[in-house]
């Protein structure tokens, strides 16, 4: 929640569309202990420890950033319990609250859960997103290579520390899609709000065709069949259409289908300090030796680099996905393949 005695800061990015930025999502390793189908690649090459931003040029970063106006700061990955001290990176974010900073939240599998819950709560978390994309053990397996219950174990004691939850599912026509029904009836079971997300071309091998997605409207028509669905006239900049189905709170993240990118107001930042405009940004700009500046005696020259070079980059940000998609098949030359993993979901 925004504090009220704190004054909300002029966004000062904006791109050429008039979207302001107030949401940066940082990665804060590559690695993760699971190998999702839409995400990692087969053979992943992880970077180096000395390749990573450290965590205290990270909070320089984000002091500055909350400093243009970033109201909500998530952590992601790769999994992002898997690097040591991220429980003590969240805790050192708890001043900037005081300039503005309204939200810290984290993206995680689930997998560590049970052992960091109850510290992420007390370090000030204020919320997680838990990927839960089956609860078909063997098909839960077979889509991440890990077991099941170690991830519903984390859930509940998420739930035990008293830390909010969204389910993210990523659905995949004639892999997991048959789980929109059990997904629904375990999470209202628990109180626990849920995401479809469609399968997006980010995965690590290239394997994403058109055919596999299982659309927003899809969704919804499977699940009427079973249940009442009420539309929430309500998105703004928030990635899903919300619903209600059978009384229990749904959201569809239809990046394809459905592209949110009108209200779009994020920025990702990726573990080894390049700065994403979009989620299917071709090109980043690379920023980490500027950001480790910041910790320097050239901290003055770096941040109005740094702010120069941000506020060019994002002004360009194109309309969406559609928009980066067109150009990408129209344009000869190869463009970047970026895997999820590389800059978390």
């Amino acid at each position: 929640m925004i504090n009220p005695q704190i004054p909300v800061r002029p966004a000062y990015f904006q791109d050429q569309f008039g979207r302001s930025k107030r949401k940066l999502r940082i990665s804060v390793t590559d690695r993760c202990n699971f190998k999702c189908v839409y995400c990692m690649p087969e053979h992943p090459e992880w970077m180096k420890k000395h390749q990573l931003l450290s965590f205290e040029a990270l909070l320089q970063f984000c002091q500055l950033m909350v400093e243009q106006g970033i109201q909500h700061i998530r952590i992601t990955g790769g999994e992002p319990l898997m690097r040591q001290g991220v429980v003590h990176f969240i805790r050192d974010l708890q001043p900037l609250r005081q300039l503005g900073l309204a939200r810290i939240s984290m993206t995680t599998n689930g997998h560590y859960l049970s052992r960091y819950a109850q510290e992420l709560k007390q370090a000030g978390l204020d919320d997680l997103n838990i990927s839960l994309d089956s609860l078909d053990p063997q098909q839960f397996f077979t889509l991440t290579q890990k077991q099941l219950q170690p991830v519903l174990d984390g859930i509940q004691a998420a739930q035990q520390a008293h830390l909010p939850i969204k389910l993210n599912s990523v659905l995949i026509k004639g892999i997991n899609d048959d789980q929109m029904v059990p997904l629904l009836q375990w999470s209202k079971a628990r109180q626990i709000a849920l995401r479809f997300i469609e399968f997006m071309p980010l995965d690590g091998d290239g394997r994403w065709s058109a055919a596999h997605v299982v659309t927003e409207q899809e969704i919804l028509q499977r699940l009427s069949q079973h249940f009442p669905v009420e539309a929430i006239h309500r998105q703004g900049a928030n990635p899903a259409r919300e619903y209600r189905v059978d009384g229990h709170p749904v959201g569809n993240i239809s990046n394809i289908s459905h592209a949110f990118c009108g209200q779009c107001d994020r920025l990702r930042l990726s573990a080894q300090g390049e700065l994403y405009n979009c989620l299917f940004a071709e090109q980043p700009v690379p920023l980490k030796a500027l950001i480790e500046q910041l910790q320097t005696h050239m901290a003055p020259v770096a941040r109005e680099q740094l702010l120069q070079q941000l506020q060019s980059y994002i002004w360009q940000k194109k309309a969406g996905f559609h928009a980066i998609h067109s150009q990408a098949t129209t344009t000869a030359g190869s463009t970047r393949k970026i895997s999820m993993y590389m800059i978390g979901g």
